[in-house]
């Protein structure tokens, strides 16, 4: 699949079959993930991987918009070490460069994920980090759930020419 059918078609899932991912396409993910780019190249970003069910059912509950996660074979956490920022506040483009590169990368696979959000909400910060013992000075950014997909939602043409200005608003 090129870059660009990769970018028109994928969609985010959230059903998912029981059927576990396979270390290599995990190492895979993460490799596309940590090939996003990065305010002066700092690369500010730390991913956990979660398959413990126990901790899967958890985010479910920490985290609204993620019922989907307890039934997902597994969870990427994205984080941000800010000591490793050479332009502070720059580590949250910084992650959400690496989820998208992640998302592509497991349309790409033949796997479903979906973004949901844990930043700027701090009783979500604080709740992921409490369930996964996040150092200080590391934040939580964003949790994926990854899996093979139970169904596929349609692709749909997003553009909107309204949306675009040429030269001035």
């Amino acid at each position: 699949m090129d870059v660009m059918e990769a970018i028109r078609t994928r969609r985010s899932v959230r059903i998912f079959d029981t059927r576990p991912v396979p270390q290599e396409l995990v190492k895979r993910l993460l490799a596309a993930a940590m090939a996003a780019p990065s305010a002066g190249n700092e690369q500010p970003w730390h991913f956990v991987t979660v398959t413990e069910k126990r901790l899967l059912e958890e985010v479910a509950l920490i985290l609204p918009n993620a019922p989907m996660a307890k039934r997902a074979p597994l969870g990427i956490l994205v984080c941000a070490e800010l000591s490793l920022e050479k332009y502070p506040g720059n580590w949250v483009l910084d992650c959400a460069a690496a989820v998208q590169n992640l998302l592509l990368a497991a349309h790409g696979l033949g796997l479903g994920a979906v973004w949901t959000g844990v930043y700027p909400q701090k009783e979500r910060m604080d709740g992921i980090s409490r369930i996964f013992g996040l150092p200080p000075g590391v934040l939580a950014h964003t949790y994926v759930p990854v899996g093979w997909p139970a169904g596929l939602p349609r692709p749909e043409d997003r553009f909107r020419g309204d949306r675009v200005h040429e030269n001035r608003w």
